[in-house]
């Protein structure tokens, strides 16, 4: 039996009235009386008694309802379970972020726990020396980074903000007294070199390897967190490009943040692993989105 020949016949059993088991499924009273007629020829039985005035079950009818009944119940019972779970999936999901970055989230965070109140959200730092390395790893199930990504066995979701770029110079740098400055600047100074297992293609969004005139921006000093920047810079030994977060986040006494004027916009997105969409990941998707 399908499952609408079995709904057909419990809503007849229960209204025993052909036109209104009909009327409660949106279907004609035909489609009703063959549903019953294909049951009976597959049991070899009668499931109703008709007559002009009323329709009355069998006792195989009955024996039937008292089995099918708990059966289809349960099939709904899993169905609406299994909806459920789709739509407000349990579970834990990880979020890989880089500095302070679950600040800026929180709307997106905010909106995905409302969704999802049985999902528990925990915290992962990344940094910019392995940034995709924890999701490979299965560490996180998403990561927070900056545009462009093009690694083939990761998925990037909608962009989550963009953000102006600056330059990072010592409080007593020459610069420093500047209202802003131009990527041209990076030509005449030294910047950290980041280590790590980065891309070339993304550190250079935010760091390039030469200014827009085509001069050669020099590498100094190795380092594998901002605070190592920091650090590098408030002693005057570079200065460093770094996206508006640094400004907001990381203010010092010893170091100054400078506009770039020419330099473009820094855009920030989810990114997970493709052949790792799982249903936490898509609801966080989701709510970045909406």
């Amino acid at each position: 039996m399908e499952l609408r020949d079995i709904e057909i016949f419990l809503t007849l059993a229960e209204e025993l009235h052909f036109g209104r088991s009909a009327e409660r499924l949106h279907v004609s009273p035909a489609r009703v009386s063959q549903a019953i007629r294909k049951q009976e020829r597959a049991i070899g039985a009668q499931l109703f008694e008709r007559t002009s005035r009323q329709v009355r079950m069998t006792p195989i009818g009955e024996v039937l309802l008292q089995r099918l009944k708990p059966a289809y119940e349960g099939i709904q019972e899993a169905m609406a379970e299994a909806t459920a779970l789709a739509r407000n999936p349990a579970g834990t999901l990880t979020l890989g972020v880089m500095g302070a970055q679950m600040h800026d989230m929180t709307p997106v965070l905010a909106r995905f726990r409302a969704r999802h109140p049985s999902a528990e959200l925990r915290f992962r730092e990344v940094f910019f020396s392995d940034p995709f390395g924890a999701l490979r790893a299965g560490e996180v199930d998403a990561v927070t980074t900056w545009l462009p990504v093009r690694e083939p066995d990761l998925t990037v979701g909608v962009v989550l903000r963009e953000e102006p770029l600056h330059l990072m110079v010592a409080a007593d740098h020459p610069l420093a007294r500047r209202k802003s400055v131009s990527m041209e600047v990076l030509g005449d100074h030294i910047v950290p070199r980041l280590s790590g297992s980065l891309p070339s293609y993304w550190e250079t969004a935010v760091l390039p390897t030469r200014t827009p005139a085509g001069r050669p921006v020099r590498r100094g000093p190795a380092v594998a967190t901002f605070h190592e920047i920091l650090a590098l810079v408030a002693v005057g030994e570079a200065v460093c490009t770094v996206p508006d977060e640094g400004r907001r986040y990381n203010a010092q006494p010893d170091v100054v943040y400078l506009p770039l004027h020419d330099a473009p916009p820094v855009q920030w997105a989810l990114i997970w692993r493709t052949n790792r969409t799982t249903p936490l990941v898509r609801a966080l998707a989701e709510a970045a989105t909406d």
